[in-house]
């Protein structure tokens, strides 16, 4: 099986090529550094290094608390971080700067993978949720490089599908050294699969391991005296194709009730500002574009977030907070961003990306549930511009659940360090 996925795998080649040109059309950054996604990393990397994987935006940002603790623990070991995306890449170079080495995660070839693994030679490689690329692994295996799956996750629905490879999927978990996954009923599904008793460890999420740094609290502070908004505010964060459309209806309808209400609008990938704003001037609202840096006037009804790196910031403006991926079968963004900031989170019933969590903020009445339809996001934002006090003890319920589960970072550091004790 685990040949045909490779012969399969080379044969596409030439598609996955049109593919990351098709993408580039948007997103120019998808044309570079094709070299790096087959494995070519020599001067860019340093050997011996930690590599920690994160495919893309989300699993970057969860990443940076564990990478930063291990900076911290191993000050003398060089941190390699890979991404798959040119969003992730530019969060792990935002974020971390020059204090770690950063190149994509080579395509699962054998060729790729040998002559990535041969340049970079990892005492340990952490993989960000649940990457399983069978090739990858095989050769960490076989290289005798610990490999631990951290913040692990495995929907009920994933796990159907890698039933269907049967004993296969069994053969390749027990090559990975530990899965440090986010609860029991993960834990389980991974085990049912295949993977050994003692290659599991329960830690918990350390999504729930953030907190606001200094800089964050001081630019949001700034924006707020900036533009001086004393209107309520609503944002949409981290969008979808498909969830735009239906949240710009709502919002409309809001305006005949609440003429003040001001909307941030943040779509999750940058290829996709241009159409959003597209349909911001197609509803006839007034918007600025953050990128801009102009204030907002009363004037101002949509505020377009099309940077990156702001949304920490501009959910600190926020009365409201709808996180997206959830209005379409996206599987949701992570909800624990707003509770951070102590105000109501907005889903769609599509969250299974993050079941565990939200059904902690539904049953903590710190999350309201919507369905794709403009009248139900109505109905849940309206009810809470109307109600003050029960806005901010929802806020104040999600928060409380963020905190009571903080401490699987220190969980997920104790399973790591025996691997990179000195014998």
């Amino acid at each position: 099986m685990q040949i045909l996925y490779t012969v399969l795998l080379y044969l596409i080649q030439p598609l996955v090529w049109l593919r990351l040109l098709w993408r580039s059309r948007k997103a120019p950054a998808y044309r570079k550094r094709w070299r790096e996604r087959y494995g070519f990393c020599k001067n860019k990397v340093k050997a011996n290094s930690i590599l920690v994987h994160a495919v893309s935006v989300g699993e970057t940002i969860a990443a940076i608390p564990l990478i930063k603790a291990l900076q911290q623990q191993y000050p003398n070991l060089p941190i390699t971080v890979t991404t798959m995306t040119p969003t992730g890449s530019e969060r792990v170079k935002a974020l971390l700067g020059d204090s770690v080495n950063h190149v994509y995660l080579p395509y699962d070839l054998p060729c790729a993978i040998n002559r990535f693994l041969k340049t970079t030679q990892p005492k340990l490689v952490i993989i960000m949720e649940t990457e399983l690329w069978p090739n990858f692994i095989c050769q960490c295996h076989k290289r005798n490089i610990p490999l631990v799956i951290a913040n692990a996750r495995l929907s009920q629905r994933s796990a159907n599908r890698y039933h269907k490879l049967g004993s296969a999927i069994g053969k390749l978990l027990s090559k990975i050294s530990i899965v440090a996954a986010q609860n029991k009923q993960d834990g389980e599904r991974f085990v049912a699969l295949g993977l050994p008793n003692d290659h599991l460890a329960i830690t918990g999420s350390i999504k729930f391991d953030i907190n606001l740094t200094d800089q964050q609290r001081q630019t949001t502070t700034k924006l707020k005296q900036q533009w001086q908004l004393n209107q309520p505010v609503f944002i949409a964060a981290s969008t979808h194709h498909g969830e735009d459309e239906i949240i710009l209806a709502a919002f409309e309808l809001l305006l005949t009730k609440h003429p003040d209400l001001l909307l941030i609008i943040v779509p999750r990938h940058p290829e996709r500002f241009k159409a959003v704003e597209k349909l911001i001037n197609d509803h006839g609202l007034t918007y600025i574009n953050r990128s801009s840096k102009q204030v907002p006037t009363k004037q101002t009804q949509v505020i377009l977030g099309d940077t990156m790196g702001e949304l920490a910031t501009l959910y600190g403006l926020a009365d409201i907070a709808f996180v997206g991926g959830s209005l379409v079968k996206h599987g949701g963004h992570n909800p624990l961003e707003p509770a951070l900031h102590h105000i109501p989170i907005i889903s769609g019933e599509h969250f299974f990306n993050f079941k565990v969590i939200c059904e902690q903020l539904i049953t903590a009445k710190g999350m309201i549930i919507c369905d794709s339809s403009p009248a139900s996001l109505y109905s849940a934002i309206n009810d809470l511009l109307e109600n003050n006090t029960n806005r901010k003890q929802i806020g104040e319920n999600a928060y409380q659940v963020l905190k009571q589960n903080q401490g699987a970072l220190g969980r997920l550091l104790d399973v790591i360090n025996p691997y990179l004790c000195v014998k």
